[in-house]
């Protein structure tokens, strides 16, 4: 009985053994594959990486020696140099911008800036810094109107540069006669949450001049 049983089971695991070498010789492939996916998928995460890296390290090289330039010129000849499409080549932008309002070319400054800010393509918070920084540029000679509505979109929640942009607003509003409508927008920058100390400073201060109440204002 005990042979019987032991003829059995060598049987049952002959048996189970040929049906394990059928399956893997039917489905084998796709447990290969998979292993060849993830291996070749970690593999060209690696090398992206890798790759990512020194694009960004030689785009941070490139800015740093164009700002070592000696004059506003040769500066401005190699941030227009850059490659457009990287996120380097946006930073060398907004800087070629600077170069532009520091040589006194505040049109070549604001339409740098507004290029960027309306390219679809690049990065919301490029955008809205490029936005806000036209309408600086621009200043007075930009329509107080055309200035809050440039602005509005930048000063909503959310956005990274909104209480500045509210600043400016405010600054728009009372270059539109608008004080009232001044005052409020800079006791909301003073009572958020959000504003740094010399965003905050510099609202009360304007509400003041103004002439205006620092109503729920934190002191």
């Amino acid at each position: 009985m005990s042979n019987n049983e032991s003829f059995i089971d060598e049987v049952s695991e002959a048996v189970r053994q040929d049906r394990l070498y059928a399956m893997f010789r039917k489905y084998g492939w796709i447990a290969i594959l998979a292993v060849v996916v993830i291996v070749g998928g970690a593999a060209w995460r690696e090398y992206s990486l890798a790759r990512d890296t020194a694009n960004a390290r030689a785009e941070g090289d490139a800015i740093l020696a164009a700002m070592e330039k000696t004059t506003p010129e040769e500066r401005q000849a190699a941030f227009d140099a850059m490659p457009a499409g990287r996120n380097g080549a946006v930073v060398a932008e907004l800087l070629a911008a600077s170069v532009d309002v520091g040589a006194g070319d505040l049109e070549g400054a604001a339409t740098r800036l507004e290029a960027i800010a309306a390219d679809p393509l690049m990065p919301q918070i490029y955008r809205d810094l490029a936005t806000l920084k036209a309408v600086m540029t621009r200043g007075t000679s930009m329509e107080p109107t055309a200035r809050i509505a440039a602005l509005q979109p930048v000063a909503v929640a959310g956005r990274p540069f909104r209480l500045l942009a509210n600043e400016q607003i405010a600054l728009a509003q009372l270059d539109a006669g608008d004080s009232e409508s001044a005052i409020a927008t800079l006791n909301a920058i003073v009572e958020d949450a959000e504003v740094s100390q010399s965003l905050r400073d510099r609202a009360m201060k304007l509400i003041v001049a103004l002439g205006g109440s620092l109503a729920g204002a934190a002191q």
